[in-house]
C-alpha cells in the first residue's frame, strides 16, 4: 500500500440476538484502531483510519444481544449493504439448538457479498450462520470444539475440523473460517494482514497485548531492522548487499566494497549491526522471498531462484526457519485480499 494514501476499506460485522457481544465489540475495537492507535501511542507516522467497522442486522432498530449487551446496528441487510470484508463473529447456541431458518435475510445478504467479491470471515461459532449461507458446502471449516456435533449432524457436507484457529476454505482465500472463543484474536490480525499488511497487524498485537496461537508473531515481523551506527565500512557493505544479494559473489562483493580484511569485516559487522554476515544477507534473500510470495503468483521454486538460491530445498528450510512457514504457508496467509495490495 505503498505511494498515495491507502484506501479506508469497509468491514460489515452481522450481528443478531444470538451474538456474542464480546466479540462483536472485540472486532469494532480492533479493526477501528488498525493503522491509528499504535501511531498516536508511539508518536510515529500519520494516524489514518485503515478499517471503518459497522454493524449490519436484520433491521436498523437496537437490540440486546448476549448477555442483554445493548447493540445498535449502522445498516441492515434490507439495505444490502457493500464492504470487502464481512464477518460473522460468534453467536450464543447450545450444541443440541439449530440456527436453520432463523435469518434468512441476513444469510442472503451474506452471499450476495460475496458474489460481489468480499472476503467472509466467520469466529467460532459464527461458522454456523456462515454454513446456513451455503457457501461451506464441500469445503472444510472450524469452529470451537464443542459443536463438532452439531456440524456433523445438521451440516453433514462442511469438512469440519475442530483443529486449526485459522481455516483458510478456498484457493483465493476468500472464506476463512477461527476456532475457539478467543479465535477472534487470530481473525482480527488476520483480517488486519491481509487488508492492510503484515506491519499493521504486528502494530495492533503490541498494543491490544493478544496473544498469537498458530503462527505467532514470526511470520509478521521483519527480519531486518534499521540499526543506527556509525562504521562506515559496515555502511559500505551494507549498500552492496542491498544492491548485489540475488548474487552468488555478494558476500566477496560486500567485503571489496567495505575495503577491510574478510575477518576484520565479519566482526565489525556483527557489533554494528547485531547479525553475522551470512545472517544478514539471509534475512534479505528472505525478505525479497516474502515479498514475492505476497504480491506474484510466482511458484515457490522460482521465487528461491530470483532471490539467490539454486536449491529449492535449501530455500524452504531457512524460510520456515526464518519466517515459521513454508512459502506455500505464508502465500496463503499473506496474499492480499483481492482488490487489496500488498503493504
Amino acid at each position: 500500500m505503498a505511494g498515495a494514501a491507502p484506501q479506508t476499506v469497509t468491514a460489515l460485522i452481522a450481528a443478531v440476538p444470538e451474538t456474542a457481544g464480546s466479540a462483536l465489540y472485540g472486532l469494532i475495537d480492533v479493526l477501528a484502531a488498525t493503522g491509528n492507535l499504535w501511531e498516536v501511542l508511539t508518536g510515529s507516522g500519520t494516524a489514518r483510519p485503515l478499517i471503518s467497522p459497522k454493524i449490519v442486522s436484520v433491521s436498523r432498530q437496537p437490540f440486546k444481544c448476549g448477555n442483554a449487551i445493548p447493540v445498535m446496528p449502522d445498516l441492515c441487510c434490507a439495505d444490502d449493504p457493500h464492504g470487502s470484508i464481512v464477518i460473522l463473529p460468534e453467536i450464543w447456541l447450545r450444541p443440541e439448538e439449530s440456527m436453520k431458518g432463523r435469518y434468512p435475510d441476513l444469510t442472503g445478504w451474506v452471499v450476495r457479498c460475496y458474489q460481489r467479491g468480499a472476503c467472509l470471515y466467520s469466529a467460532c461459532s459464527g461458522a454456523i450462520m456462515l454454513a446456513e449461507t451455503g457457501l461451506l458446502s464441500g469445503r472444510p471449516a472450524t469452529s470451537h470444539w464443542g459443536y463438532e456435533g452439531l456440524f456433523r449432524e445438521q451440516y453433514p457436507d462442511i469438512r469440519f475440523d475442530p483443529v486449526p484457529n485459522l481455516l483458510i476454505a478456498d484457493g483465493e482465500g476468500r472464506i476463512v473460517t477461527a476456532g475457539g472463543t478467543t479465535s477472534w484474536h487470530d481473525l482480527a490480525l488476520h483480517i488486519i494482514s491481509r487488508h492492510c499488511g503484515p506491519a499493521e497487524a504486528l502494530h495492533i498485537s503490541k498494543v491490544y497485548l493478544l496473544k498469537w496461537h498458530a503462527e505467532g508473531q514470526l511470520p509478521f515481523q521483519p527480519l531486518l531492522r534499521s540499526v543506527n551506527h556509525a562504521d562506515s565500512a559496515v555502511k559500505r557493505c551494507e549498500a552492496a548487499i542491498a544492491r548485489d544479494f540475488r548474487s552468488r559473489d555478494v558476500l566477496s562483493g560486500a567485503v571489496a566494497a567495505s575495503g577491510l580484511p574478510e575477518r576484520t569485516l565479519k566482526r565489525r559487522f556483527r557489533q554494528a549491526t547485531g547479525a553475522t554476515l551470512i545472517e544478514y544477507i539471509q534475512k534479505k534473500r528472505i525478505e525479497e522471498a516474502k515479498r514475492l510470495l505476497e504480491e506474484s503468483a510466482i511458484p515457490a521454486d522460482e521465487v528461491s531462484a530470483k532471490v539467490g538460491y539454486e536449491e529449492p530445498a535449501f530455500f524452504r528450510k531457512l524460510f520456515k526457519r526464518l519466517t515459521g512457514l513454508t512459502p506455500r504457508e505464508y502465500r496463503r496467509l499473506f496474499r492480499p485480499a483481492p482488490g487489496q495490495r500488498s503493504s
